[in-house]
């Protein structure tokens, strides 16, 4: 699963305003000629990421080329079961990437559009966000 082997500070802060802004960056195809994009804003953790690349690269049959865009480098404390109040932060569980509406999640190339489709709807229904497929217009 993808995780970052090294970051500046072990545990950061939640953030304030989620779901208030639109992507500024990663909102255009970069690399692939077929993609998915993100509709609404979510936290998506590197498992959930890891089992759309799974269901894409599967629905191809290994063919072609897939790009993830996005990478979960912000860490998720949770505390123990039954854990009292206070007591500090709670211990790095997961890592999430922070997904805004309209960022271009992945990408691919080399297959047929029909295929490709097929291929990111799979990979949406493993997400936590709608999603659009996105075609480049040439």
């Amino acid at each position: 699963m993808l995780m970052p082997k090294k970051v500046k500070h072990r545990k950061w802060h939640k953030g304030r305003a989620r779901g208030k802004r639109i992507a500024t960056s990663k909102t255009q195809l970069a690399f692939g000629s077929v993609g998915l994009k993100a509709m609404t804003d979510c936290w998506i953790t590197s498992r959930q990421i890891e089992a759309a690349r799974r269901a894409m690269t599967r629905s191809i049959k290994r063919g072609g080329k897939v790009w993830i865009r996005i990478f979960p480098d912000k860490p998720v404390t949770s505390k123990g079961s039954e854990m009292p109040m206070g007591k500090g932060k709670g211990a790095v569980d997961h890592y999430v990437a922070p997904v805004r509406p309209g960022t271009m999640m992945f990408e691919m190339d080399g297959v047929t559009a029909d295929l490709a489709k097929e291929a990111l709807t799979l990979a949406a229904h493993k997400l936590p966000v709608k999603c659009k497929i996105i075609y480049r217009q040439d």
